[in-house]
């Protein structure tokens, strides 16, 4: 024992309080100084580093409280040696210790992971027209991120529960076994399993992507974020649908950004038979190639439909992207109904009535010849 804890031993002895209960609290004493020490360090360092966005700022920032653990078992790693705790106490700190180092090793990694993937992803944008490398770069990093997450959270969990006796007799126990026991485990564990295997297909083949127009439920909307078990997918009208991961690995659904963003956008119109087409189909082009939502890929008009009172229209026309493709058909349909109104009314939808002139003046002559019979 160092010269100068010597001493403290010799006074406090004297003391009501046994050198067990005074080493306890010198223990709680270095582990506060620790706090307070890696507080003041950290403000200066800070300080010196704010604003700045290099490498060192940034880890320098994320490590803050893994950083705090160290010095809370470097407190503990020179003081227990040297100080009398009462008896068993010894034991429950080193084991306590143990769990904070494995513990510390995987927030580490897992800190190390996020930084660097997000580091990563800065180098890619989604708010460019053309966003389909990068929708595919953000997704599988983000996908894989969090399951390698998981794996480290799993990991570090087992190895700090093997580290009590009792935990690692009853799991050394249930592998002899392999019984119903291991069922139960393997029958509880299979939701977080299998959305762990669907992440990790959906990062490798990716049917979905961040920023994907999809069509889930009959709903249409965005994919917003993929997570460790689920996708947000934003509606159009800012609503959020959460649905797990295996269900775009089971289910069939639609994805209109699958190759591109660029999305073909659909109007139809049910017109009268005089409608004159060609004259229609002039007046779409000249409406959507003068509309700079236009990307200037397709433009065309069809006559897809025919029954008993109207025709039905079809015009197409692409955008660069879903939501502008959404506004491009709006304002197309629009101006064609202002434009039918003012120049062809008789194209619009109406319903044809027969009249038989013939069949009615047939009928009223023989009513007047009865009547003239009977008056003579």
């Amino acid at each position: 024992m160092p010269e100068w804890l010597s001493r403290i031993d010799e006074t406090v002895s004297g003391l009501t309080l046994p050198s067990s209960v005074w080493g306890l609290l010198f223990v709680v004493g270095a582990i506060l100084a620790a706090v307070l020490l890696h507080g003041l360090l950290f403000r200066l360092l800070l300080r010196r580093t704010a604003g700045r966005q290099s490498l060192t700022a940034g880890l320098l920032r994320r490590a803050r409280r893994p950083i705090r653990l160290v010095f809370v078992l470097t407190a503990l790693a020179f003081s227990v040696p040297n100080v009398r705790l009462p008896p068993g106490l010894d034991r429950f700190v080193q084991q306590g210790a143990l769990v904070l180092i494995i513990v510390l090793i995987g927030w580490t990694l897992i800190l190390l992971t996020g930084y660097f993937t997000e580091r990563s992803l800065r180098r890619h944008r989604l708010d460019i027209e053309d966003n389909l490398r990068a929708r595919k770069f953000i997704t599988q990093l983000r996908v894989l991120r969090r399951a390698v997450d998981i794996l480290i959270v799993l990991v570090t969990a087992a190895v700090a529960l093997m580290t009590f006796e009792s935990v690692r007799q009853y799991g050394v126990s249930l592998f002899a076994s392999a019984g119903v026991a291991g069922l139960v485990v393997g029958f509880a564990a299979r939701p977080v399993l299998s959305n762990l295997i669907a992440g990790i297909q959906i990062a490798l083949t990716q049917p979905i992507r961040i920023d994907d127009v999809v069509i889930v439920e009959g709903e249409w909307g965005w994919v917003e974020e993929i997570f460790a078990t689920y996708v947000i997918v934003r509606i159009w009208d800012w609503r959020r649908m959460v649905v797990p991961l295996t269900w775009f690995i089971e289910q069939p659904f639609q994805n209109w950004t699958r190759e591109t963003a660029s999305v073909i956008g659909s109007v139809f119109w049910y017109l009268d038979y005089t409608v004159p087409v060609a004259a229609v189909r002039e007046k779409l082009t000249e409406l959507v190639t003068s509309n700079p939502r236009w990307d200037g890929n397709v433009v065309n008009l069809q006559v897809t439909e025919t029954d008993r009172e109207t025709v039905t229209l079809r015009g197409l026309m692409s955008a660069r992207n879903s939501p502008t493709a959404w506004d491009l058909r709006c304002e197309v349909r629009e101006a064609m109904v202002e434009w039918l109104q003012r120049e062809y009314p008789e194209a619009l939808p109406r319903q044809r009535g027969e009249l038989s002139i013939l069949g009615d003046a047939r009928h009223g002559a023989r009513a007047t010849g009865n009547r003239n019979g009977e008056t003579s």
